[in-house]
C-alpha cells in the first residue's frame, strides 16, 4: 500500500508543507511506455479506465513492472474479481498546491472466491528537502477460506539514483507452530533465491525497517532492500529495474498466482475466527502505521479523511 514505512524512510515528510509550491521534479508523466521486456498479459477494463494505471512521475521501466504486476493479476483473477467501485474522488487526488497526487485502485473479490481484495497504489510529493518521494504499490489480500500468504510488492524512490524495494509473500499463520507451512510456501517454492541472485548486485544492500512491528509480519525469505547507483547515473538504476527487479517480481508473483491464489488450501470452521481476527489486526494496523499520519499532513485533513474512511470500509468487511 501507498506510503508503507514511507515514514520511516523519510523523516523530512514530518515538517512537509502544502503550501510549498509545486515542481515536477521526478520523470514527466507524459513519457511513452517502453514495451516490456516480457511478454505484456491483457489489461482488464476495470484498471484500463482507472488513473492507476498511469503510474506517472516514474521512469518507463518502473512504470511498465506496475502496469505488468497489475495486470497479470487482474487478467489471472479477473473472473474471481468484481468492479472497483472507488469513487473518482478515491481513484485519483491531490492536495491543494499541488504538490501531492495520489491514486488508489481496489477490486474486491467474489464471495465464492479466496481473494479479498487486491489493491494498487501510487502516490507523489514533493520533498521538503528537494526532490520528490515516488512510491508505487501492490497487494493482494486472501480471505478466511485459506490461510496461504497474501502478496505485496512496494518500490519507494527519492531520486533518481536511490530506490528501496520492499518484495514478500506476507505468511497468515505462525512459522514457528506451523513448520509445514514454512515448507510449503516458502522453502519449496525456493523463495530464498530472488533474494539472494539481487543480493550480489554491488548497488544492492539490505534495508532494515526501523519499525519492529513491520519487521515481525513479513516472512524470511522477504526482500527489503535498498539500491544506491551513482550520483547523476539514473540510467544504471532503469538498468537494474528492468533486468533485475522485473523479472524477479515477476517471478515472486507467478508463485503467490500459483500456490496461494490458485491453491485448493482450505481452513476449518475452528480455524476461520482466528484468521479473520489475525488478517483484521493487521489490515488495523495497515492503515494507523502507512497511512494515518502521513495522509492528512499531506493531502489535508479533508481528503485524507475521505481517502481512508473508503479504504478503513473496505478492510472492515
Amino acid at each position: 500500500m501507498a506510503v508503507r514505512f514511507c515514514n520511516y524512510f523519510h523523516p523530512s515528510l514530518s515538517s512537509f508543507s502544502s503550501s510549498k509550491p509545486y515542481s515536477l521534479t521526478s520523470a514527466s508523466p507524459s513519457l511513452p511506455l517502453r514495451a516490456s521486456r516480457l511478454s505484456r498479459p491483457r489489461i482488464s477494463a476495470s484498471s484500463t479506465s482507472s488513473p492507476i494505471m498511469e503510474f506517472p512521475y516514474v521512469s518507463p521501466p518502473h512504470r511498465d513492472l506496475m502496469v505488468d504486476l497489475l495486470s497479470t493479476v487482474e487478467t489471472r483473477l479477473d473472473s474471481q474479481l468484481l468492479p472497483s467501485t472507488l469513487p473518482p474522488d478515491v481513484q485519483s487526488f491531490q492536495n491543494q498546491s499541488g504538490t501531492a497526487h495520489g491514486s488508489f485502485h481496489i477490486r474486491s473479490g467474489h464471495d465464492s472466491s479466496p481473494i479479498d481484495f487486491i489493491l494498487g497504489s501510487w502516490l507523489h510529493c514533493e520533498l521538503p528537502t528537494g526532490g520528490a518521494l515516488n512510491i508505487t504499490s501492490l497487494s493482494s489480500y486472501l480471505n478466511s477460506s485459506t490461510d496461504a500468504p497474501n502478496f505485496l510488492i512496494e518500490l519507494i524512490q527519492s531520486s533518481s539514483t536511490s530506490l528501496i524495494l520492499i518484495l514478500d509473500l506476507p505468511p497468515r499463520k505462525d512459522l514457528a507452530l506451523h513448520p509445514d507451512y514454512l515448507r510449503t510456501f516458502y522453502e519449496d517454492t525456493k523463495l530464498d533465491a530472488p533474494r539472494q541472485t539481487l543480493e550480489i548486485i554491488p548497488e544492492v544492500k539490505p534495508y532494515f525497517s526501523s519499525s519492529l512491528y513491520i519487521r515481525s509480519v513479513v516472512s524470511p525469505t522477504a526482500i527489503t532492500v535498498r539500491i544506491e547507483g551513482d550520483a547523476g547515473d539514473s540510467g544504471r538504476l532503469e538498468e537494474i529495474i528492468k533486468q533485475h527487479l522485473d523479472p524477479i517480481a515477476k517471478q515472486v508473483l507467478g508463485i503467490w498466482l500459483d500456490q496461494c491464489a490458485s491453491g485448493k488450501r482450505e481452513v476449518g470452521e475452528s480455524e476461520r475466527a482466528g484468521l479473520e481476527n489475525r488478517d483484521k489486526l493487521i489490515k488495523s494496523k495497515t492503515i494507523e502505521i502507512d497511512l494515518g499520519s502521513n495522509f492528512p499532513r499531506l493531502f489535508g485533513r479533508e481528503i485524507a479523511d475521505r481517502v481512508l474512511g473508503t479504504i478503513q470500509e473496505i478492510f472492515s468487511k
